[in-house]
């Protein structure tokens, strides 16, 4: 962003997952995600630090797969869920401020 305006399409994917991410409870389960043993949670992992009905972080996690903030897997019964480190990249690079210029010595 600071080296070359975003384009349109890039501009849409990025605010989707901004969007997805200025919710706490969204934030919340990323970080969770993020910070899981093993890179990955089970969804039955992720409704017990919430005050929230178990749909409810059904809908949140839909919603940052949406966002393509974390990919997911079935398996039996339970959903599993893991950040997606392309995506963070994306939001890290755009985020990253340039190095400031060395001072010339006078």
């Amino acid at each position: 962003m600071v080296r070359e305006p975003l384009g349109e399409a890039d501009a849409a994917g990025l605010s989707r997952m901004f969007k997805a991410l200025s919710d706490p409870v969204r934030l919340r389960l990323l970080s969770l995600i993020a910070s899981h043993e093993g890179g990955e949670a089970c969804v039955c992992d992720l409704t017990g630090p919430f005050d929230v009905s178990q749909p409810t972080i059904s809908h949140h996690l839909k919603v940052l797969r949406e966002a393509g903030l974390v990919g997911s897997e079935r398996r039996g019964t339970w959903v599993y869920y893991w950040v997606l480190p392309e995506a963070l990249a994306k939001l890290s690079d755009l985020l990253r401020a340039p190095a400031a210029p060395a001072e010339v010595p006078a």
